[in-house]
């Protein structure tokens, strides 16, 4: 595991300080990569390539970067891993195509396969989470690519005649041609979403590449020139080959083929010669993965849990009883609140562009935790997406069709009785039912269920469900209606059930944008790498094949995956209300944030960004504070964005609102 940073350039200057530039912006990656740095430059090329390593296989010199390929043709820096790279050694050998091996890193063994196949063969042909630059000596091309679900992050962008790339923004802001301006577009799918999806990043004229993507520029017509993009991987038509050749196969069928698909895939993921772990929470996706683990390892698993004081947050208990039974390693954490909020100042640094999921407090602090005894960590990432385990998916299985059939009038009136039933009755209620393990979401739940009721059909479902603030162009300066990103072919193909669109939304949007990037910078932040069984792409082809019955079916999610893991562990272990992977910030910013959130959503603070309209802000503000809204959900990302500006945007040269 890398950073992985550079330039491809027209002014004479950074040519001729090719080794000053390259060291400033790998400097900016140290975290990343803590073992060894690597620059490699082409004066008359322009081209410039730089790396730091986090030493996970081969650990010796052989496995270094920038690396060249044994003809020579080839200089590849390269973030990520590739697990079948023993396989396609193999196959390199069989049709005679291999050179003589230096080491045993997945580096070379990628290169190699470049080389005989050319890039988009060789990723085709590679298991794995990557993103990488590539300079064709020969051809004069650099192609930059990322893995097929958006695991690893690759920037890019032109600033004057010099288009830098990078693993993280900061990278890119270490050059001195670096100028950028905050895109209020961006900034307005930010407070939609909550996270800027790709290709769109906060700065306008940077993007990030999209999943399963090559973008190649010619250095003989590179200039201001936006990169040819053409994708080796296409989720869209994975998803259209699975409606052509569905399974048919009974529940014990697919449950013995996605057990065999599923260990195989930690399999490929276990491999390393540094200590390895993995995530526990204690729900099913985390489970599978330890139990998977578990089985093939001749150790105890080591295994990692933090927990909270605040009852309906701490689910260190589950995963304490769950690591019992299976027989790992266990190390669990209990975190103060003091402990937690301590993390909200490096946020800013971490993520580097405003990010509004709150769980990426949890996500560090076990992050942090696991790096004190290993250097991989392996996570359940991924199940929810492809085998429905969000409450939208199971809630709408059940009450789309419903809602389709309601007068338009009744669901208006439907609609606000449950608003005024108010957030803080629904939520007594909730926890009353639930015995106090109800988290305090559900109050914003029945909003959201009740807009729902306006919006029937799957796509406009869906984006209602993910949005924080749903007209966020009202609220950013300078800013355009812009929908082109909620529109194909992000809705997928035609055919699918509306439970299967929101499933097919949530992996290539939210699954990038929002999960990924979170483990990405949390991980990377502590040179940890994390690896995802869950998005082995031979599991994902297989999950679009199966029906949508043994996936999502009486209200309840991920049914393959919880028939798996009950042969592997009890079910009074298991069987418990979903409650994901987060922290009381609702009360928190009542009590001890307040101040700094108060410093932060005054009219005057807002105002003075040069962002943001303040009304909507303040009113929501008060209105939370008041108790009489649970407005976490929008107030959170507006804070990180706000804090990001102060901490870190400010700090950089123009960084100023694009109009």
């Amino acid at each position: 595991m890398c950073g992985i940073t550079g330039y491809l350039t027209l002014d004479h200057d950074t040519r001729m300080q090719g080794a000053d530039v390259l060291t400033a912006m790998t400097a900016a990656l140290r975290h990343r990569g803590p073992d060894a740095a690597g620059h490699w430059w082409d004066r008359e090329a322009g081209i410039g390539l730089g790396m730091r390593r986090l030493a996970v296989i081969d650990l010796s010199t052989a496995g270094a970067q920038p690396m060249s390929s044994y003809c020579q043709r080839y200089m590849l820096v390269f973030n990520g891993e590739i697990y079948n790279h023993h396989e396609i050694r193999s196959r390199l050998e069989s049709e005679g195509h291999a050179p003589v091996w230096s080491g045993h890193s997945d580096t070379e063994t990628l290169l190699a396969a470049i080389s005989a196949w050319g890039l988009s063969r060789a990723l085709q042909a590679a298991n794995g989470m990557f993103a990488l630059a590539l300079w064709d000596r020969r051809a004069r091309v650099l192609s930059l690519a990322c893995d097929r679900f958006g695991e690893k992050p690759l920037y890019y962008g032109w600033m004057g005649k010099t288009l830098l790339f990078g693993s993280e923004l900061k990278a890119l802001a270490r050059h001195k041609a670096w100028a950028a301006h905050i895109d209020p577009n961006a900034l307005s799918l930010y407070l939609q979403y909550s996270y800027v999806p790709a290709p769109f990043s906060i700065f306008r004229g940077v993007k990030k590449l999209t999943p399963g993507m090559i973008a190649a520029v010619s250095a003989e017509t590179a200039f201001g020139k936006e990169p040819d993009l053409h994708p080796y991987w296409v989720t869209r038509d994975v998803v259209e080959a699975a409606a052509r050749t569905p399974l048919k196969i009974d529940e014990l069928q697919a449950r013995e083929e996605f057990e065999r698909l599923f260990e195989n895939a930690v399999a490929l993921r276990m491999e390393a010669d540094v200590p390895l772990g993995a995530f526990l929470s204690g729900g099913f996706d985390s489970t599978a993965v330890v139990a998977m683990m578990q089985r093939q390892s001749r150790r105890p698993v080591r295994t990692f849990t933090i927990g909270f004081t605040e009852r309906a947050y701490n689910e260190a208990p589950f995963a304490k009883a769950i690591a019992a039974h299976l027989g790992t390693g266990h190390t669990e954490l209990f975190v103060s609140p003091r402990e937690a909020m301590d993390v909200i100042p490096r946020l800013s640094t971490i993520y580097d562009e405003p990010f509004g999921d709150s769980s990426q407090i949890p996500t560090f602090l076990v992050a942090q935790l696991a790096r004190q005894h290993v250097t991989v960590a392996l996570s359940g990432d991924g199940g929810d997406e492809l085998f429905g385990g969000y409450n939208r998916h199971f809630v709408s299985d059940r009450l789309l069709p419903v809602i389709a059939q309601l007068p338009q009038y009744f669901r208006r009136l439907l609609a606000q009785a449950i608003r005024s039933g108010g957030s803080k009755r629904w939520e007594r209620a909730y926890q009353l039912a639930t015995l106090g393990r109800g988290r305090m979401l559900i109050g914003d739940r029945t909003s959201k269920f009740a807009d729902l009721l306006s919006y029937p059909s799957p796509s406009d479902a869906y984006h209602q469900w993910v949005s924080a603030w749903t007209d966020p162009t009202s609220m950013v300066r300078h800013t355009e209606n812009r929908q082109a990103w909620s529109n194909p072919p992000y809705d997928g193909p035609s055919d699918l059930s509306p439970v299967e669109r929101m499933m097919y939304l949530d992996l290539v949007t939210y699954l990038p944008g929002d999960i990924l990037t979170k483990v990405d910078r949390a991980t990377m932040a502590v040179s940890l790498e994390g690896r995802v069984p869950f998005l082995d792409h031979r599991l994902v082809e297989f999950a679009w094949r199966l029906p949508l019955s043994h996936k999502v079916a009486g209200g309840v999610g991920k049914r393959i995956v919880r028939d798996m893991v009950y042969q592997h562990v009890p079910r009074h272990l298991m069987d418990r209300p979903k409650s994901g992977f987060g922290i009381p910030i609702d009360d928190w910013l009542r009590g001890p944030l307040r101040e700094w959130a108060e410093s932060l959503l005054s009219a005057d603070s807002i105002e003075s960004t040069g962002l943001l309209n303040s009304a909507k802000i303040t009113a929501c503000w008060a209105q939370h504070l008041s108790g009489g809204r649970n407005w976490q959900a929008r107030l959170w990302p507006v804070l990180m964005l706000l804090s990001w500006h102060r901490e870190w945007a400010q700090s950089l040269r123009h960084t100023t609102l694009a109009s």
